[in-house]
């Protein structure tokens, strides 16, 4: 799937990136769970792209009069993404974390393709087809049965709080981040500059929240664990992951690479069973096979041949 009909066809390094950015993304789990409980959520995130924007900073400074100009003309959008992307979902999402259960969220944070497609219905007037739709009910289907793990009768048992609020937020403002990434103003910068001031807007949003929790006691990094799992969720889950999604969103579209959101449960369990030694039951089986053929029917072969 092209997001312009006729343009030029994905290449295989643009279908690799697109696959990566699940992966990275799904990194968060395995550095992200120590973090909680260690240091304050907002100062997590805040030195999260605080780091980040530090070193994608050289490629900023080598493109300084366009991201000088991207930020003159369109100062707003540059912080409204920065807001979306890494404030609210980032340190909202850290803080919700403290609140609801990680099973709780993965299902709520999977629905920003949802809102993706949605709001491209609502705000921009894209058809819906009936194999992108149904897709998207399998991919969902089996985000659920790892989510109840294989118990349909426990969702009766799910209670909601506010941090699944907060959870649902960051979903809709992930979705409306997407959106915005297509704005013709992005298009101004190469998507290594774009992100590092992504990165440096997304720090600025939250060093107010940030210097509020120092003020008042939240706790900080001290030791050599804490700075390992920071360094992690900056160079895989920030940099890395942002940035395959952000060529996922050029490429495809907000709504095709939204979709690559369905494989982060499945990734997320396979990571858990690898570095953290959980176990592998029946049920994740079951969800990683419906997840992966969601996608596949949402988006088509990736090596079909389209005509204008």
């Amino acid at each position: 799937m092209n997001s312009s009909p006729g343009g030029p066809q994905p290449k295989p390094l643009d279908w690799v990136l697109y696959l990566l950015a699940p992966v990275f993304f799904s990194t968060n789990l395995i550095f992200g769970r120590g973090i909680t409980g260690e240091i304050a959520p907002f100062t997590t995130a805040f030195l999260r792209w605080a780091g980040s924007a530090l070193i994608i900073l050289p490629f900023v400074i080598s493109d300084w009069r366009n991201c000088l100009a991207f930020v003159r003309e369109n100062l707003w959008l540059w912080l409204w993404l920065g807001f979306l992307g890494m404030g609210i979902c980032g340190g909202f999402v850290y803080w919700a974390l403290t609140l609801t259960t990680a099973s709780n969220a993965t299902l709520i944070y999977t629905t920003s393709s949802l809102f993706i497609i949605l709001f491209q219905f609502v705000f921009q007037g894209r058809a819906l087809s009936a194999k992108e739709l149904l897709g998207m009910a399998v991919a969902f289907t089996g985000v659920t049965v790892i989510v109840l793990k294989g118990e349909p009768a426990a969702i009766l048992h799910m209670s909601f709080n506010l941090g699944d609020l907060g959870i649902l937020a960051a979903a809709i403002a992930f979705a409306l981040y997407s959106l915005g990434l297509r704005h013709p103003a992005t298009a101004a910068l190469k998507p290594l500059p774009m992100f590092g001031m992504l990165s440096i807007a997304g720090a600025l949003v939250l060093l107010p929240p940030a210097l509020w929790e120092v003020l008042h006691g939240g706790l900080m990094p001290d030791s050599g664990s804490d700075f390992t799992k920071l360094a992690g969720i900056i160079l895989f889950a920030s940099l890395a992951a942002f940035y395959c999604f952000q060529h996922a969103v050029r490429v495809f579209g907000p709504a095709m690479a939204g979709i690559t959101l369905y494989l982060m449960p499945p990734l997320s369990i396979i990571m858990a069973v690898v570095f953290l030694g959980e176990l592998f039951e029946s049920y994740h089986a079951v969800g990683i096979v419906l997840v992966t053929g969601g996608l596949l029917l949402a988006s088509g072969s990736p090596w079909q041949k389209k005509t204008p």
